[in-house]
C-alpha cells in the first residue's frame, strides 16, 4: 500500500505508477499532467526550480509528471495516468537547470522513468537535505526567463501547495545568521545577501570546483592544465555523478560550444566538447528504470598510453566509455552525423530469458542456434509490414543460413538445397515472423531443418529477439538422403560455419524486417547467444554427449564429464564485417570450451 514517500518511491522504482492513483497531493507529493515546457516557456523553468527548491526546503518529496489530478473536497487527487513520451523530455536539461538555478544545489536529486510504454511517467525525487540550508532561486520578477541579478526568493512547501517565504521571514533568518556569526550586523547582512544573490544568479561565474569542496583543488589543477584547449569561465557549479566530478565550462570564444570538465578517479582528467558530451548522455538516455544515462554508458576513457589530461574536441568521431552498468563500449558518429553507442566485444556464460524460445515440443538430435537479443529503446513502436515480410521471404533461400545447410549435404556428395521456406512453426503476425526449411529423407522423415524467427517485445519479453538455427533432426534419415557411405557427424569446421551463418542471419538479415536497425538506439547492450545442444534422449532416457554428433577432438581432452550442451554469450554490436564476426566466433568458442572443461583449446585450431 502506498501511503508515504518511501512507499511511493518503491512503487515508482517497481514501474507501478498506477499505485499512486487515489493519493492526495501532500507535503511530499506533487503531480503534473504534462512535462515542464523548458524549451519554449521561460515560466516553466521558473516553475521547475521553484518546485524543486520548495521540496528541498520542506523535508524532501517527489514530483510525478504524467499523472492527471481531479479536485475533490478542495484537494488535488491523483486520478489517472496520462503518460509522457520520453522523446519529449530532456532529462539532462532538467538536472542542469536544477544545478544552476537552485542555490545551493540540492544533493541527491534523481530524475527517472517509471512504468511501461503508453503509461510511462517521469519522476523527480528530492531527498531530505541534511545540511540545514535554505534553498533559494532567482526571484520571478520582470520578464519571464530573465531574472534580475539582484533578487532572490525562497519557495516553501505547505501541504499540497507552494508559497514564497515572505521578505520579513528572510530578513529574520539572515539576522539569525548574523547573530550566530558574531559579525557586525550591517556587514554580515550585506555579505549574506550578496552571497545568496550571487549563488542564485544563473549567469554568474562560480569558481572551478565550486560545489564539490573535497575536489575543488583537484578540479582547479585539471582546469589549469587544460586551459589551452579554449576553456572559459565555469557555467555552473560542479557536481558529482557516481565517483566522477563534473562541471560545465564556457568556451573562451563567445558563440563556440562549451565544455564539460570530467574527473574520474584513477584516470587523467578530460574536457569534452558540449555537443559530444550531449551525444554521450543521449546514448544512455533510454536506459530502463529511470537509470541516469551516465550510470548506464559510463565516462570517457583515454586512449591507450595516455596519462596526462586530454581533450575531446567537437569534431571527434569516437569516444571510448567505461564504468557504466552497460560495461565497456564506445559512441561513434556516422557520416550522417548520428551518434550511437556500441558495446566493446566480450564473452560470458550469461543466458537471457529468451534462450529457450521456440524449442517447445522439439527433440532434434542436434541443435545449432544463434539467438540475438536486440534491446531497442523504440521497440514498442515497431511492426513487421507486409512488404518487408515479402522481402524476407524472397531473401531466405539465398541467406547465409540456407547456404550453410546446403553446403553440409554438398560436402557429403549430395545436392540437398535449402531453397523452399515455409511459414511456421513460430507464429506469424504484425509482431512476429517465423520460417522453416526442411530437408527430408526418401520416406518424408525430417532429416535437417533450418529455422528463423523474429519476435517483437511482449509482456513476457522486453527485447526484440532474432533467432536462426540448424537442426539435425534425424541423422539416420539424413544418411539415407545423402546416399551410402557418408558420415553424418559434423566436423568442428562445419560447426563453426553453421554458427557463423546462423549468427549473420539473425543479426543482419532478420532485423531488417522492422525497418532500418541503424536508426534505432539501445536501451541495454545487445547480445548473441550461441548454443550447441543434444536434445534427443537415448533409449535409456539419457541425452547423448555432443561429441557423438560433433567431432570435438580438436578442442583437446575434456576435464569434465561429457556434456549434452555447450553455450556462450557474446556482447557485441549485431552488424559487423564478416572477417570480424569470424574472429569473434573463434574467440567465443575458445571461451566456451575453456568454461566447459576443454582447457587446452586454442583459437589456432579453429
Amino acid at each position: 500500500m502506498v501511503n508515504d514517500l518511501k512507499s511511493a518511491l518503491a512503487a515508482l522504482e517497481a514501474h507501478r505508477p498506477g499505485s499512486l492513483l487515489g493519493l492526495r497531493e501532500t507535503q511530499w507529493l506533487d503531480a503534473k499532467k504534462a512535462p515542464y515546457r523548458l524549451a519554449d516557456d521561460p515560466k516553466a523553468v521558473e516553475e521547475l526550480t521553484k518546485d524543486v527548491a520548495a521540496f528541498a526546503n520542506g523535508g524532501g518529496g517527489v514530483i510525478v509528471v504524467g499523472i492527471a489530478t481531479r479536485l475533490e473536497h478542495d484537494e488535488e487527487v491523483l486520478d489517472h495516468v496520462v503518460g509522457v513520451d520520453p522523446a519529449a523530455v530532456n532529462v539532462d536539461q532538467i538536472r542542469k537547470l536544477i544545478r544552476q538555478r537552485v542555490s545551493p544545489a540540492p544533493r541527491g536529486v534523481r530524475v527517472g522513468w517509471s512504468g511501461a510504454d503508453g503509461e510511462r511517467v517521469l519522476f523527480i525525487e528530492i531527498p531530505a537535505q541534511t545540511d540545514h540550508a535554505l534553498f533559494a532561486v532567482p526571484a520571478a520578477v520582470g520578464k519571464p526567463g530573465a531574472p534580475r541579478p539582484d533578487t532572490v526568493a525562497v519557495p516553501m512547501r505547505d501541504g499540497d501547495s507552494t508559497y514564497w517565504l515572505p521578505r520579513a521571514e528572510i530578513v529574520q533568518l539572515l539576522s539569525a545568521g548574523v547573530r550566530a556569526s558574531g559579525m557586525p550586523t550591517a556587514r554580515a547582512l550585506a555579505d549574506l545577501v550578496r552571497q545568496a544573490v550571487s549563488e542564485a544568479e544563473p549567469d554568474s561565474a562560480p569558481r572551478v570546483g565550486q560545489g564539490l569542496p573535497d575536489r575543488e583543488r583537484e578540479m582547479r589543477a585539471a582546469y589549469e592544465e587544460l586551459a589551452d584547449a579554449g576553456l572559459g569561465m565555469p557555467a555552473g557549479e560542479a557536481w558529482a555523478q557516481s565517483a566522477a566530478a563534473l562541471q560545465d565550462v564556457r568556451h573562451e570564444v563567445d558563440g563556440e560550444p562549451g565544455w564539460v570538465l570530467c574527473l574520474v578517479p584513477g584516470l587523467p582528467a578530460v574536457v569534452v566538447s558540449e555537443p559530444v558530451w550531449q551525444a554521450i548522455v543521449e546514448a544512455g538516455r533510454r536506459a530502463p528504470g529511470g537509470q541516469d544515462p551516465l550510470a548506464a554508458v559510463g565516462f570517457p576513457r583515454p586512449p591507450a598510453g595516455t596519462d596526462a589530461p586530454w581533450v575531446i574536441p567537437a569534431d571527434a568521431r569516437r569516444v571510448d566509455l567505461d564504468d557504466g552498468s552497460w560495461g565497456p563500449g564506445h559512441v561513434t558518429c556516422s557520416e550522417r552525423g548520428v551518434w550511437r553507442w556500441q558495446p566493446a566485444p566480450r564473452f560470458s556464460l550469461d543466458q537471457g530469458r529468451s534462450a529457450e524460445i521456440g524449442t517447445g515440443g522439439q527433440t532434434p538430435a542436434l541443435r545449432l542456434r544463434a539467438l540475438v537479443n536486440l534491446p531497442w529503446a523504440e521497440a514498442s513502436t515497431l511492426e513487421i509490414s507486409k512488404s518487408r515480410r515479402t522481402q524476407l521471404e524472397q531473401q531466405l533461400p539465398h541467406s547465409a543460413v540456407a547456404g550453410a545447410v546446403t553446403i553440409l549435404s554438398r560436402r557429403r556428395g549430395a545436392e540437398l538445397r535449402a531453397a523452399r521456406w515455409e511459414r511456421g512453426p513460430f507464429g506469424n503476425s504484425g509482431r512476429s515472423a517465423g520460417y522453416t526449411c526442411t530437408i527430408a529423407g526418401p520416406d518424408g522423415t525430417a532429416a535437417v531443418t533450418a529455422s528463423v524467427m523474429l519476435a517483437l517485445p511482449t509482456t513476457m519479453e522486453s527485447t526484440v529477439v532474432a533467432c536462426a538455427e540448424v537442426l539435425i533432426e534425424n541423422p539416420d534419415a539424413w544418411a539415407v538422403a545423402l546416399g551410402p557411405g557418408w558420415d553424418t557427424q559434423l566436423g568442428l569446421n562445419e560447426l563453426q560455419a553453421v554458427l557463423l551463418a546462423a549468427w549473420e542471419t539473425a543479426a543482419e538479415l532478420l532485423p531488417d524486417v522492422v525497418g532500418d536497425p541503424a536508426s534505432l538506439t539501445w536501451a541495454a547492450p545487445p547480445t548473441t547467444e550461441l548454443r550447441i545442444t543434444s536434445e534427443r534422449p537415448a533409449d535409456n532416457g539419457v541425452l547423448p554427449a555432443l561429441d557423438t554428433l560433433v567431432d570435438l577432438g580438436p578442442l583437446g581432452p575434456n576435464d569434465n564429464s561429457p556434456r549434452p550442451k555447450l553455450a556462450v554469450t557474446i556482447t557485441a554490436a549485431p552488424a559487423m564485417e564478416r572477417a570480424e564476426r569470424q574472429h569473434l566466433l573463434r574467440e567465443a568458442l575458445v571461451h566456451m570450451a575453456h568454461a566447459f572443461g576443454y582447457v587446452d583449446a586454442e583459437t589456432d585450431v579453429l
